[in-house]
Order: structure tokens, then C-alpha cells, then sequence
């Protein structure tokens, strides 16, 4: 029995096939909804995985414990809150960052960025005849490189006693030093930054950005903060609305790391305490500065990705929807030009459900097909785009088993009304039929 079923499959499928390439354009052209929506799906998917995987690399090499202390960011504007609401809120300052490292146990290092926000200490560096292009002016203190995980390519960075004495040191981003120094060794070379000449003690190596895009990640120069503070001023304290829009928005940014022994979760709970009392916030009153882990952007980005992956599945299952109109419309004119077939196939003993199977498997073969098209198109759009750009991408099997499944859904959703119609129809009707 179990042969004899494995047989009457085979000849199902042999004839659907058979069927099929009887009309390739009418084949072609029903399915091409299918092969538009499983295209989109796939390639779309792959970016959005590539990107992802290479979010999360980036999150992991800039230190999954760091935690962040900002006046506004992603946290802000991922909770909802406006920027009319935002830029009211205090700048952050070094006091701020002095009372976190006394008064937090858990945290092992506190770093202070001045320049992060605002463009009031962006600057060209140069040397001799060469400059660069407009950079961002970093302020921080020797725990710059420990805490934002960014190793050195060259010499050292500065040391405490060049912070205490506001001496002008510099260490370079990637895009300086290629710039200014492409075959030479910048360690101890005097360049300006601006009118202000600077002694070049270290190189930090290229860092890691999410995509591979070139989002000027190594357009920087830090300085020693005390020597920042001197050049291009001390950060405004007090509430933003009370200054002009250039002192609001030049807020300082701190970097914590938790020392081994404590938990990012307790060392959050300490810092958090810490601002609040520094900040007069009373009990019910909201944080007036965000707290950013690696984990709140990656939420922020899962949130995106989910919105942004469901908006293609709508617009998709647009062109899937079509997609089965057209094969329920091809497989209905079908039934109709091979009624007589039907009839001859029923007179010689064909039972309801081998006429209902044959014209079912003959739509999923059909869509199946589209699906496989799709896969092909959609992951050729991503490696093109990766090959052109860069871009991450990722194409896991699953994706394609989705793909290839739906596909084949559609066709037997669409292919059943069809399908049994075929099945139902009287033998000696159909034999009448011209």
C-alpha cells in the first residue's frame, strides 16, 4: 500500500510539473508576486541581520559593562521625550564625574569627556603645510583609552601629571594620523590645533562602527580635559533653558566602569543615586540624565529592527497577497481548459482526492518555485550591496526554509478553492465538455 502511494505521488508530481512547463510564461507570470514579496523578505532580512550581528560586535568591543552618563542621547529620544524637554535638563560637569568616583563603590574607573556634544570644540589639526579636516576636540582624563576599550597603534597616552598641568599633549584618531602622517612617525612631533601647538604622545587604532559605515568614528584628537577647559572653556552649569543654545547642549559626557568584583546592575543603582542627590531631584521625580548600557541601545535597536521587519512583511504580504490571486486565477483557468482530461482521468477510476492533490501540488509547486527565485534574487541583492559598500550581511538557513514554506503555503491556500472544484466536478459532464 505504502508503494503503491509513494507511486501514485511520483505520477502527481510528474504531471504537475509536466503541466507546468506546457505554459512557462503563464507559469513565469503568476508567480511573480511570490518571487517579488520571498525577494523582498529575504533581502531585506539579510541586511538587517547583517547590521545586527555587527551592532552587537561593536557594543562588545567598546566594553558590554561601560556604562554612560549623558544630559540627552538614545535613551532620551527611544523613551519618547522631546528635545524642547531634554535640553531643559543640567549639563553634566566634572564636579559630577569627582562625586561618582568618591562616592560609588562599585565603580573601578570614571572617565569625563568634554566636546562630545556641541560643535564648539570641533578644530583642524595641522602640520607644516598639511591639515585636516574638521575634527572633534575630545576632552577626557588618562582613563580615556581604559574605558572606552580603544587600544593604542602607537606611544602612550598622557598621564596624570599632563592632566594636572594642563599639559598640551595630544593623542591622534585614525584620520589625523593618516592624514598628516601617512609614512612618518608622529610620536613627538608639534602640531596645531587651531592657533595652538601640541605635542603628538599617541595613535589609537581604527574603531569598530556598526555596519561598517564611515560615521566618523576616527575624526577625533583628545587632549588632557584641563587643557580642553582652557582652550575652549569650562562646561555651563545650571539648567539648559537658562543659557543660550550652544551652553545647553555643551554638556559633559562620564564613562564608568564596575569594578570585577561588583555588578554593572549594582554599580548603575550607585551612580544613579549619586546624580539624583547631586541633581536636588526629590523621590517621584524623574532622572533629569539618561544612564546608557550597551544593553538599552541594543533595546532601542531591537525595537527598530522588530518595527522596521514588520513593515516589510506587510508590504511583502501585499505582493504575496497578489501573488495568490494570480495562481488561484491561473489554476481556475486550468480547471476549466482540462475538464475533459479530468473527466477521462475519473472515468478510468481516479478518486476526488488524487484530482484534488494533483491540482494542489501543481500550485505549490508552482509558488515553491516563485520562493526559490526569490531566495535567489533576494540574496544576490544583499551580497551585491555587501560587495559594493561593505555592508554586513546574513543569510541563515532558516530564512531560506521561511521563505521556501511560505511560498509553498501560499500555493496550496490559494490552489484549494481550485483544487476542489477539479475534484468535484461530475465525470460525464466532463467527458461532454468541448
Amino acid at each position: 500500500m505504502a508503494a503503491l502511494r509513494a507511486g501514485l505521488l511520483r505520477e502527481i508530481v510528474t504531471m504537475s510539473v509536466q503541466t507546468l512547463r506546457t505554459s512557462k510564461m503563464r507559469s513565469a507570470l503568476t508567480v511573480l508576486g511570490v518571487v517579488i514579496g520571498i525577494t523582498s523578505i529575504v533581502g531585506m532580512t539579510s541586511l538587517i541581520r547583517g547590521f545586527d550581528e555587527s551592532l552587537r560586535e561593536s557594543m562588545s568591543a567598546a566594553g558590554p559593562n561601560t556604562i554612560y552618563v549623558q544630559k540627552m542621547g538614545a535613551v532620551s529620544w527611544g523613551s519618547g521625550k522631546s528635545f524642547q524637554e531634554v535640553i531643559k535638563r543640567p549639563n553634566l560637569t566634572i564636579e559630577d564625574a569627582n562625586a561618582i568616583a568618591r562616592n560609588a563603590p562599585s565603580v573601578a574607573l570614571v572617565d569625563v569627556w568634554l566636546g562630545v556634544m556641541g560643535n564648539n570644540s570641533r578644530s583642524r589639526v595641522y602640520y607644516k603645510s598639511t591639515r585636516t579636516k574638521q575634527l572633534t576636540i575630545f576632552g577626557a582624563t588618562e582613563n580615556f583609552a581604559a574605558v572606552s576599550f580603544t587600544p593604542l597603534a602607537l606611544g602612550r597616552f598622557f598621564v596624570p601629571v599632563e592632566v594636572e598641568h594642563r599639559r598640551q599633549v595630544v593623542v591622534l584618531g585614525q584620520t589625523p594620523y593618516q592624514s598628516l602622517f601617512p609614512n612618518t612617525d608622529p610620536i613627538g612631533k608639534k602640531v596645531r590645533i587651531g592657533s595652538n601647538e601640541f605635542t603628538v604622545v599617541g595613535v589609537v587604532e581604527k574603531r569598530p562602527t556598526p555596519g561598517g559605515f564611515n560615521t566618523g568614528a576616527d575624526d577625533f584628537a583628545v587632549i588632557p580635559y584641563t587643557t580642553h577647559e582652557k582652550f575652549y572653556g569650562k562646561v555651563p552649569t545650571g539648567k539648559g533653558s537658562t543659557g543660550n543654545f550652544n551652553s545647553a547642549i555643551r554638556s559633559a559626557m562620564i564613562a564608568i566602569i564596575p569594578r570585577d568584583d561588583a555588578s554593572r546592575e549594582q554599580a548603575l543603582t550607585e551612580v544613579e543615586q549619586v546624580m539624583r542627590i547631586r541633581h536636588n531631584l526629590k523621590l517621584d521625580d524623574p532622572n533629569d540624565f539618561d544612564l546608557v548600557t550597551s544593553d538599552a541601545i541594543l533595546k532601542i535597536w531591537d525595537q527598530i529592527s522588530r518595527a522596521t521587519v514588520l513593515a516589510l512583511v506587510v508590504i511583502s504580504s501585499i505582493a504575496l497577497m497578489v501573488g495568490g490571486i494570480g495562481v488561484m486565477a491561473i489554476m481556475m483557468i486550468s480547471v476549466t481548459e482540462r475538464t475533459r482530461e479530468i473527466g477521462v482521468r475519473k472515468a478510468l477510476g481516479a478518486r476526488r482526492r488524487e484530482i484534488l492533490w494533483q491540482f494542489l501540488i501543481e500550485a505549490a509547486f508552482l509558488t515553491s518555485a516563485g520562493g526559490v527565485l526569490g531566495i535567489f534574487f533576494g540574496s544576490s541583492i544583499g551580497l551585491v550591496v555587501h560587495w559594493l559598500s561593505g555592508f554586513p550581511v546574513s543569510l541563515p538557513w532558516w530564512s531560506f526554509a521561511i521563505g521556501i514554506g511560505f511560498s509553498a503555503t501560499i500555493g496550496i491556500f490559494f490552489g484549494l478553492f481550485p483544487a476542489i472544484k477539479a475534484s468535484r466536478l461530475d465525470p460525464i459532464e466532463a467527458l461532454r465538455y468541448e
